[in-house]
């Protein structure tokens, strides 16, 4: 029996309003952990699935944020709702994902999430 964890995206209250009104709020938003991937969706702002045995390690999120959404560059993505609770995941090989329709690779994903042990421990990965 495969089984699966759900996990919610953090948002600023202000923040989830406004990606609410862009199709990429709470209520089309998840993170789903299952046995052989994890699937990441923000609406139709980001879709991705990882394969957890490319998941190389997870560290919290250090810097500053600037931007709320889906966003990123020659495979580094942050998809947040939130400046907290963010945690990053290193990816070899890379995945595939698509933002806003139009496919990118995926090296490392950053993702603000409302419980990001519960999330690292679903993977069985420390945050450094």
């Amino acid at each position: 029996m495969a089984t699966t964890q759900d996990f919610s995206f953090r948002y600023d209250r202000w923040c989830g309003s406004i990606l609410g009104l862009f199709g990429s709020g709470r209520r089309f938003s998840r993170v789903r952990v299952g046995e052989d991937v994890v699937d990441v969706r923000l609406g139709i702002a980001f879709q991705g699935t990882v394969d957890r045995s490319a998941i190389q390690g997870a560290h919290r999120w250090t810097g500053r944020v600037f931007g709320w959404g889906a966003h990123g560059w020659r495979g580094r993505w942050l998809v947040n709702g939130s400046s907290k609770g963010i945690v990053v995941l290193e990816i070899d090989p890379a995945a595939r994902g698509r933002v806003l329709g139009f496919p990118v690779k995926v090296r490392e994903l950053a993702l603000s999430l409302e419980e990001p042990e519960a999330f690292a421990a679903a993977l069985a990965l420390d945050l450094a």
